[in-house]
């Protein structure tokens, strides 16, 4: 639900009433995951996906029986070719999906008008919600908030306090790790009498990417990482060419050294580093950090030759093997690449073979999943995914 939040913070804001239906569960090979989300509002105007096509029609329909009646309920879609005229995946998985009408008298409103509205504004937030479980519960909604106080929650899953604090611990822990996930939860830790699952959804601000160096392949890779969804900075020690007419795209530019913009700037476990300088007066302190900074990825542009000759002196001023095992370089994927462009899609798809766990070869002739269950570090809000 949170991936189409802009949209449908709108709608809240506008008081329309909309019914969401959200991708709870997947099964092999789905095209898409938890999160994932379809929304209609009361005049037919639909946003959003579950599926890329397959079930949209079946599931805009249930959208449109839940505004009616009110009802939460609780769909599965499967693969199916019995019946040419049968609703199916065509890509074989399976996927749950939650439909929650969002009308001006449900109960679940004022949390997820709260979850929509902290997303938007790039506040670290989630939010949780019964998707199996006692009939009364489905759809039952509360908010946890990284700047409220620890324990503190909004909203109730239905009028157990030991249950809504059981939630919300879970929903804190997968948030402080910006993942989304479904949390199983036993009959007697339920105080329900019946075991819940329940969707976690978190919503965090923009992961960084932070590009050294300020040439051209810089600008191309600037691009890129805006598009997956990245707040990027741009750092350089040279004011000519760090300069906002050079990279229009970027979201920060920073005129430093870059080891010193690196020791004073925030990263976590979702931060990507792209060295391209490749001049070892730049490399060598900056990588020195890099290396030993709790990043996702640290990558570095340069020859083979280079790299060997970089190697040396990171060696020389103390950098382990371990350290250097972490170092991508040459970065970027064999892509064949030459302009800057092509680099810039190599390193992208380094950049998402890393976080996804995906070996980065052709997946012709391969019998490789398509779709990795796991992620080795968490994105956005968009593609947030765990």
């Amino acid at each position: 639900m949170l991936d189409i939040a802009d949209e449908l913070n709108r709608w809240v804001e506008q008081g329309r009433d909309f019914a969401v239906a959200t991708v709870v569960a997947v099964g092999g090979s789905a095209p898409r995951q938890p999160g994932a989300a379809l929304a209609v509002d009361s005049e037919g105007t639909a946003i959003g996906s579950v599926s890329g096509g397959c079930v949209e029609g079946a599931v805009y329909e249930l959208c449109q029986q839940a505004l009616e009646d009110g009802e939460t309920v609780l769909e599965r879609f499967g693969y199916s070719d019995d019946d040419a005229f049968a609703v199916g995946l065509t890509c074989g998985g399976i996927i749950d999906i939650l439909v929650t009408p969002v009308r001006a008298d449900s109960a679940a409103r004022p949390v997820l008008a709260a979850a929509l509205a902290a997303a938007c504004a790039g506040d670290a937030a989630a939010v949780a919600r019964v998707t199996s479980g006692p009939a009364e519960l489905l759809g039952r909604a509360l908010l946890v908030r990284t700047a409220d106080p620890a324990g503190s929650y909004e909203g109730s899953l239905g009028g157990h306090p030991e249950l809504d604090r059981t939630v919300a611990g879970e929903a804190r822990a997968l948030l402080d790790a910006g993942r989304t996930a479904t949390v199983e939860i036993g009959a007697d830790g339920s105080r329900c009498g019946q075991p819940l699952v329940v969707l976690v959804e978190s919503s965090v601000p923009p992961p960084r990417m932070i590009v050294f160096g300020a040439i051209d392949f810089a600008s191309a890779l600037v691009r890129m990482g805006k598009f997956l969804g990245y707040h990027v900075t741009v750092c350089d020690a040279r004011p000519v060419f760090a300069t906002p007419t050079r990279f229009p795209d970027a979201d920060e530019i920073v005129v430093d050294w870059p080891h010193r913009y690196l020791e004073r700037t925030e990263v976590d476990g979702r931060t990507v580093l792209c060295v391209l300088t490749h001049d070892a007066k730049f490399d060598v302190p900056l990588l020195r950090l890099a290396l030993r900074l709790p990043v996702a990825y640290v990558g570095a542009m340069g020859s083979r030759r280079t790299h060997e000759d970089r190697n040396v002196r990171l060696r020389e001023v103390g950098v382990t093997e371990l350290e250097l095992a972490r170092l991508r370089s040459p970065i970027g994927l064999d892509l064949g690449a030459r302009t800057p462009e092509e680099t810039a899609l190599s390193i992208a798809a380094e950049i998402v073979a890393n976080r996804r766990g995906g070996s980065g070869v052709s997946l012709t002739g391969a019998h490789t999943p398509i779709h990795h269950d796991g992620s080795r570090e968490v994105s956005g809000r968009i593609g947030s995914v765990a």
